[in-house]
């Protein structure tokens, strides 16, 4: 008698499904939203999650100079950055940050939240951060954020 196994279904990059999301980040907790776009690029909400699969979803983010943070991180955050010499460290505080480029603090913590292999290059170019309201992405019909 021979025993036969289910098969488990793996999804290819075939198999997904263009999604579009728009998200406002006016009022709303910078690293908790950065949490919401990284599961949602990875595709974790799908129930054929795969984690070696990129999947075909697009998240927009507006505003992304009216993000909160929480205590006292617009002071005390720092984020570094060098050049090629010796003792050239550079650093700058969330709060100059947000005034110089708005889009960065965003964009450093949602990449901050994905796994760093070759699939971060994928996901890197499916985030569209704009520091204002309006986005070029009208035509693919974006839906809201699912929140949770």
């Amino acid at each position: 008698m021979t025993v036969r196994s289910a098969k488990t279904p793996v999804p290819s990059a075939a198999d997904q499904v263009s999604r579009w999301f728009v998200v406002d980040a006016t009022d709303q907790v910078l690293g908790r939203l950065a949490t919401r776009i990284a599961g949602a690029l990875r595709g974790k909400d799908l129930p054929q999650f795969a984690a070696h699969v990129p999947t075909d979803t697009h998240v927009i983010v507006l505003n992304a100079g009216a993000v909160k943070v929480t205590g006292n991180k617009l002071e005390d955050k720092r984020y570094y950055r060098h050049g090629r010499q010796p003792g050239t460290l550079r650093s700058r505080t969330l709060a100059e940050q947000l005034e110089r480029d708005p889009r960065m603090p965003m964009e450093h913590a949602v990449l901050g939240m994905l796994p760093g292999n070759r699939l971060k290059r994928v996901w890197r170019n499916h985030l569209h951060v704009y520091a204002g309201g309006e986005h070029d992405h009208a035509a693919q019909q974006p839906k809201e954020l699912p929140h949770g």
